[in-house]
């Protein structure tokens, strides 16, 4: 059984900063990729960035530059900070490992 569980969300005004974090814990020995996605209102989850076990990165365009993916892989957490943050960016932020766990999600909220 593993579980991922995030945190960090929050309501911030257009601008400033979060960092979402997710940590795997249960019966998982190694991981290769851990990511973040977020979800619309009836809407399919919309891939953000993910992070390989040998320091790959990759990200969406759409938040290229402002957002950026880390992990611990002693802790095994995995990070996203997001910066300049607009209204555009309200939604439900999910984290998987391999692609085959997933979290519950966490709320970003932009508004003024």
């Amino acid at each position: 059984q593993v579980q991922l569980v995030e945190s960090g969300g929050g309501l911030v005004q257009p601008g400033q900063s979060l960092t979402l974090s997710c940590a795997a814990s249960g019966s998982i020995f190694s991981i290769n990729t851990m990511g973040w996605y977020r979800q619309y209102p009836g809407k399919p989850r919309e891939f953000l960035a993910t992070t390989a076990s040998n320091g790959n990165r990759i990200y969406a365009d759409s938040i290229k530059g402002r957002f950026t993916i880390s992990r611990d892989d002693v802790k095994k957490i995995v990070y996203l900070q997001l910066k300049n943050l607009q209204p555009d960016d309200t939604a439900v932020y999910l984290c998987h490992v391999d692609y085959t766990y997933w979290g519950q999600g966490t709320q970003v909220t932009v508004s003024s």
